[in-house]
């Protein structure tokens, strides 16, 4: 059998889980997760909501509508763009991976551009598709000369993964506006934001800008990455009917209860208390992590001086090798770079949205000087 070979490789963070796991195993102690990029402080309470659902019904049994749910679409409007988007310019997409997959499938460009520290999927998802890669420095290279990226894609992710930095909205905003008007596709993958920011106008500001896909995944905002369901938004039409042609031959369609399980949590009255508990609780141990690392010097201060770390994940000034010294699964910052791989060896990607008094525990044990 010849095979097609993508040259795309296996996620390390799995691999990273499954050595813990065997060191784990063998020593019998007890290890730290925060190689993953899950949000583990609580789970989001769905027992009460779940016994809304008539799983005996055509709306969870039969193929949901190719596009996605109207009654769906009509909450997310209501949640990310102030009741006024238009339900076609939605698509409802089997999670955040799988909707940048069809966007890069659909969008023609020169390149996409990525920040220097980026997300290790991106180029995966960009080489599996045959599309060329590069980056740019930070935000500030965006402002000072959005022409170069006039036949591009340009990718916001804010807060940041791997750094989890959170820059100012309006600035944000005006650097996106300038990139759509000189022709830049820009598409806003930020998963993280809907944890930290509720009732704000960001996304509705973007949604008329013609050349703005905005991804998103109900993973992190609502932790249901085992749902695997997000949605994508552009007021391009053409775009949207060639995303919803993919969709349709990819998956036919997005899972019809992971839909209805969503649209209850944004509709009634329980599944909005569950919402509220699962943010409350996971951005209070996120705050309180985050203050530790810095009360305790580990927080890598060099990366936020523009910005404020408060997305999921945070770096931290110690290895991948002596965090797992200490029993604590992390991921070397080397993997999120390829201009500054050397110096990164030196830095650890966490994921801070754990437990305060779990990170406590393994932190405590580490001397500092």
């Amino acid at each position: 059998m010849k095979i097609n070979t993508s040259g795309a490789q296996y996620s390390k963070i799995t691999a990273i889980s499954e050595r813990v796991h065997r060191l784990e195993k063998e020593s019998g102690e007890k290890y730290l997760y925060l190689n993953q990029g899950v949000n583990s402080v609580v789970n989001i309470s769905l027992n009460e909501l779940v016994k809304q659902i008539d799983f005996n019904t055509r709306e969870v049994q039969v193929y949901a509508p190719m596009k996605g749910r109207t009654s769906l679409k009509e909450r997310i409007s209501h949640e990310y763009f102030g009741d006024k988007a238009n339900l076609d310019n939605i698509l409802i997409s089997n999670g955040g991976m799988s909707g940048l997959d069809l966007v890069f499938q659909s969008i023609e460009v020169d390149k996409v551009f990525v920040p220097t520290y980026f997300w290790g999927s991106y180029f995966h998802i960009l080489k599996i598709r045959n599309m060329e890669g590069d980056f740019y420095e930070d935000f500030s290279e965006l402002e000072a000369n959005p022409e170069l990226y006039k036949d591009s894609a340009v990718i916001i992710c804010d807060p940041n993964n791997p750094l989890g930095d959170k820059y100012d909205d309006q600035r944000l905003i005006s650097i996106i506006r300038a990139l759509n008007n000189v022709g830049c596709t820009i598409i806003v993958d930020s998963p993280y934001r809907k944890i930290f920011y509720n009732n704000d106008y960001f996304f509705e500001q973007l949604a008329p800008m013609e050349n703005v896909v905005i991804v998103e995944s109900f993973s992190k905002s609502l932790g249901l990455s085992g749902q695997r369901i997000g949605f994508v938004y552009s007021s391009s039409q053409e775009l949207n009917t060639e995303l919803a042609v993919r969709l349709m031959y990819a998956n036919n369609g997005v899972n019809a209860f992971a839909q209805l399980l969503v649209e209850k949590l944004f509709s009634t009255m329980e599944g909005r208390t569950a919402i509220q508990e699962f943010k409350r609780k996971t951005t209070c141990d996120i705050y309180k992590n985050i203050k530790y690392l810095r009360n305790r010097g580990l927080l890598a201060e060099e990366f936020y001086k523009e910005s404020e770390p408060i997305g999921i994940f945070a770096v931290v000034s110690l290895s991948e090798e002596e965090l797992l010294k200490h029993n604590i699964a992390s991921v070397s910052l080397s993997f999120f770079t390829r201009k500054y791989k050397e110096k990164a060896e030196n830095y650890a990607r966490i994921c801070v949205s754990v437990p305060n008094d779990e990170l406590q525990a393994f932190f405590d044990k580490i001397q500092i000087g």
